[in-house]
């Protein structure tokens, strides 16, 4: 018999978070000294959002940072990225994530001098499985104004420039998680708001989460909303 009545739509669920931090712990031991780097971490940052993560020097930034990158391993806890919890890949499975699904902008070291804008780009490109033209890679260093520095290499870049290629190579790839680790630490006003304009771009035109561990007013206030990370925990 049919029903008079229609059946009630069923709501599809939920994407998970880009990135979940669930209690977790961080534990360097060296002999029988034991220093605990995050004790019970809990966080959440939605798909999309640009975030700053906050906090005095020493207080687990960088380490939460490598955790939710799956460079390092959480003493106990979970760190799950998209969903996918990153304890339970083994290690061909996280090479694999790392490179489809993360990019990495550290304060320094991104870049190899000798190598050009454009052959960064490509590099990112190639280690993400992808292939591009050389007027692809130009387009993605253009979106971030580097597009007459492309055959430049990166040693005589300034260092705003040198940050707007290694978030340029991230776009390029479309990694949907970006992580920053002090990314305008070392740069002057001019340069920071270029780096700023870029991982704002980023987050808009690629619609990408930028993750940004800092201790910079400004780029904090860009974002959508802090954290703040205190003594190993939420502060």
């Amino acid at each position: 018999m049919t029903s008079l009545y229609n059946e009630p739509e069923t709501a599809a669920p939920a994407a998970p978070p880009a990135l979940d931090v669930v209690d977790v712990f961080r534990i360097f031991r060296s002999g029988d000294v034991e220093t605990v780097a995050l004790r019970g971490l809990d966080l959440t940052v939605e798909r999309g959002e640009m975030v700053a993560v906050l906090g005095p020097s020493g207080s687990g930034k960088s380490t939460f940072l490598a955790l939710a990158a799956g460079l390092d391993q959480p003493s106990a806890g979970e760190v799950r990225v998209f969903g996918r919890p990153l304890g339970r890949l083994d290690e061909s499975e996280l090479a694999a994530h790392r490179a489809r699904d993360i990019a990495i902008v550290f304060q320094q070291g991104n870049l190899w001098p000798d190598l050009t804008a454009e052959q960064h780009v490509q590099l990112a490109l190639s280690l993400a499985g992808r292939r591009a033209s050389r007027i692809e890679t130009v387009a993605a260093l253009a979106a971030f104004g580097l597009e007459q520095r492309a055959a430049t290499r990166a040693g005589l870049l300034s260092g705003g420039e040198q940050q707007r290629v290694a978030i340029a190579a991230a776009a390029a790839r479309q990694a949907p998680l970006l992580l920053c680790d002090e990314p305008t630490g070392e740069l002057d006003v001019a340069n920071e708001a270029r780096v700023i304009d870029a991982l704002r771009r980023l987050r808009d035109r690629y619609d990408a989460t930028v993750v940004v561990v800092t201790h910079s007013d400004r780029l904090a206030q860009a974002c959508d909303r802090t954290i703040t990370i205190r003594d190993g925990a939420r502060g």
